[in-house]
């Protein structure tokens, strides 16, 4: 499996982000934001962070940047992409996936590990999980209150859309919702770290299926 990882002004787990992927097995390539055209590889990964310290709006700035053009061609053409707390702004920002990341409901920064129930399996970002598993991940954003409309929601509900959900809402995201997939199910953009949970020296290794479940599914392909 080939994968980019995109870097902005303000990235800060880039290099967490290709470390993961490398360790699952892929041959990942680092993109500076001006890089106007992406190598051909089968995930793009848009990193957490504060990409441009996060002025006007989260992701935002970063959504204009020349690679996003890049993201959103490798997306529409079939190709999956991963968006990991800033990156999940960046791909709701470029219009990959819907609704949008608001301020935490208790309007204070949250860093701590959280409880994920997996929602479902049947995405190549998933398929390593059983139904149902609890997983612990950590996060740590200040506009993680993930929002969207009554009909959006059915929609994501009633399609499987829900990758993960919290166990004890840390933002207060509507439905404690804290993962989506596209309608293809190629794009999973989520708040939590799962970049950041796999090394025991670290704490946890609960998000080492995320890139598994990738790698297996993508080389099969």
């Amino acid at each position: 499996m080939k994968a980019a990882v995109l870097q902005f002004p303000g990235s800060n787990c880039d290099r967490d982000m290709a470390v993961a992927l490398e360790q699952a097995g892929a041959d990942v390539t680092v993109v500076w934001h001006k890089d106007a055209e992406l190598p051909k590889v089968d995930l793009v990964a848009v990193p957490g962070g504060f990409s441009f310290g996060d002025y006007l709006r989260c992701g935002a700035i970063a959504a204009q940047s020349p690679v996003c053009k890049g993201l959103i061609d490798h997306v529409h053409a079939g190709g999956y992409a991963l968006g990991v707390c800033n990156g999940f702004q960046v791909l709701t920002e470029t219009r990959l996936l819907p609704g949008a990341l608001m301020r935490n409901a208790g309007l204070k920064f949250v860093c701590k590990s959280v409880g994920l129930k997996v929602e479902t399996t049947d995405s190549a970002f998933t398929s390593a999980y059983t139904q149902g598993q609890i997983i612990d991940i950590p996060v740590a954003h200040h506009d993680g209150n993930y929002f969207c409309d009554d009909e959006t929601l059915a929609r994501l509900q009633g399609e499987g859309q829900i990758a993960f959900t919290y166990t004890d809402n840390p933002n207060g995201a509507r439905a404690d919702i804290a993962g989506v997939l596209s309608d293809n199910r190629r794009v999973l953009g989520m708040m939590p770290h799962p970049e950041r949970a796999v090394d025991a020296d670290h704490g946890g290794t609960d998000g080492q299926a995320l890139f598994r479940s990738l790698l297996d599914q993508l080389v099969s392909a």
